[in-house]
């Protein structure tokens, strides 16, 4: 697909999928067709990968990081075990930002439910939470 199909597809502006590309997140194929400026293919693992970057980013990653994470997944694809290793490690990335929302949360409602309550004693302190 064209890069205005790809845009439909992935509902990324154009401009932002140039500048995945320009950053390497993307690598389309490249066409025979458009002379000195040839049209970018885009398949299906690439609306997939795009997919994949909003959210990386959504979960607080940076294209820094997305990009490392990419690099490794495509030098593992041939490995399953360095597929699964890598796929892991976002896990447990994932899981210790999990915690430390958590633990906010907690604290925000305990903040909410105190004011509620006419704040009575202390405050519920932030120490007092891992976030």
């Amino acid at each position: 697909m064209l890069i205005s199909e790809f845009a439909k597809a992935t509902e990324l502006p154009v401009d932002t999928i140039r500048f995945y590309i320009s950053k390497g997140l993307l690598k389309p194929e490249r066409s025979a067709k458009g002379g000195s400026n040839p049209y970018q293919l885009f398949s299906q693992e690439d609306v997939t990968a795009a997919r994949m970057i909003r959210l990386q980013q959504t979960l607080g990653y940076s294209l820094r990081e997305i990009q490392a994470l990419n690099d490794a997944y495509r030098a593992g694809e041939s490995s399953p075990a360095r597929t699964v290793e890598i796929l892991q490690a976002q896990i447990a990335r994932l899981e210790e930002r999990k915690a430390a929302l958590d633990a906010a949360l907690s604290f925000l409602r305990g903040k909410v439910d105190w004011i509620r309550a006419g704040k009575p004693d202390t405050a519920p302190q932030l120490e007092d939470y891992r976030c």
